[in-house]
């Protein structure tokens, strides 16, 4: 009982922070300088859990403030902050609500199938290839019993791509727009590919 109200509480206070503080948010982060680091990391840990504003378009700012090695430090530390700790509230906090939400993906007991029996390479591959949305993945481990460091490695390596792609699209935003945009079309159009590729060859699969 305790866990459940301790998890609501830190839930309500999450998403009352990027709803009521979002414009104050962008405002520190875009100010620049230490403090607002740890508002860039916050402010990335929020949006995991509640996406006040799109992920591409903060990463994006973040990059565009403190250059691409910097944002991808502070990106990535923020999204892994909110990661595990959204993986842990649906292990120990949210169980039963946890469980009902992945009613509403059937298909997911396939990817659950995989997961038992290679649970780095599951991981990995819905991160690198977003298949299945994030925040379904953190539900599903944090309902199985896929161990805390193989889930944060995983995850951590999968993100890489994508924040280091947004961070510098962003960085390079102010000199050159129109590279900013190909480049990030380009990533999304990729796994577009990927995704329909992965997607028309278990079609085929299975009508055979």
């Amino acid at each position: 009982m305790l866990k459940r109200v301790l998890s609501i509480s830190l839930l309500v206070i999450v998403i009352a922070l990027g709803f009521f503080q979002k414009d104050e948010l962008l405002t520190l982060i875009k100010d620049g300088g230490i403090l607002s680091i740890f508002i860039s990391m916050l402010f990335v840990a929020i949006c995991v859990f509640f996406p006040v504003i799109p992920f591409p378009v903060l990463v994006g700012v973040i990059g565009g403030v403190f250059g691409t090695s910097q944002g991808v430090f502070i990106s990535l530390t923020g999204a892994m902050a909110g990661t595990m700790g959204f993986f842990y509230l649906s292990r120990y906090g949210f169980r039963d609500y946890a469980q009902s939400k992945l009613m509403k993906y059937p298909k997911v007991q396939e990817y659950e199938e995989f997961l038992h029996r290679n649970s780095f390479v599951a991981i990995l591959t819905c991160r690198l290839i977003p298949i299945i949305p994030a925040p379904v993945v953190n539900i599903i481990c944090g309902l199985s019993k896929v161990n805390g460091l193989i889930f944060f490695t995983a995850s951590t390596i999968g993100k890489i791509p994508n924040i280091l792609i947004l961070s510098f699209a962003g960085a390079s935003f102010s000199s050159n727009k129109l590279f900013s945009f190909g480049l990030y079309g380009g990533y999304i159009l990729i796994l577009f590919l990927i995704n329909f590729l992965i997607i028309y060859r278990k079609m085929a699969k299975e009508s055979s």
